[in-house]
């Protein structure tokens, strides 16, 4: 029962041993004097001082995209298990009623992405 988990084991592992490895080789390389003038560096991305307030306003059509790729991405991340268990299915006789279930699906998907077009989720104009 055990040799069922080791894929597991290892992965987690894996996972801890390269954050763990990122994270010492960051703490290693980053840079460790600073100037007199300014002993309390601010942070910065990618090296680049920000400028300006953090708390800007950004337009609603970036949360709006973001939303409706993550929904989507979301959705297609079910076909691929889907698609997996589909052979079982046919074997039993059932194919025929999951592909009926997939078209469904896929039709709900594709109503959803003609609304948000319809809606004008996606324009990124402005209407005024």
């Amino acid at each position: 029962m055990i040799q069922e988990y080791w894929p597991l084991l290892f992965q987690l592992l894996f996972g801890l041993g390269f954050a763990g490895l990122i994270l010492s080789l960051a703490h290693i390389i980053r840079p460790k004097t600073f100037s007199k003038a300014d002993p309390h560096p601010d942070t910065f991305e990618c090296g680049i001082p920000y400028v300006g307030d953090a708390r800007g306003t950004f337009n609603v059509k970036f949360y709006i995209v973001a939303m409706v790729f993550i929904i989507f991405d979301v959705e297609a991340v079910f076909l691929f298990p889907w698609a997996v268990s589909f052979r079982p299915f046919q074997e039993i006789g059932a194919g025929l009623f999951i592909l009926a279930e997939m078209f469904l699906f896929l039709l709900i998907l594709l109503i959803g992405y003609f609304y948000i077009i319809r809606k004008g989720a996606l324009d990124w104009e402005d209407p005024d």
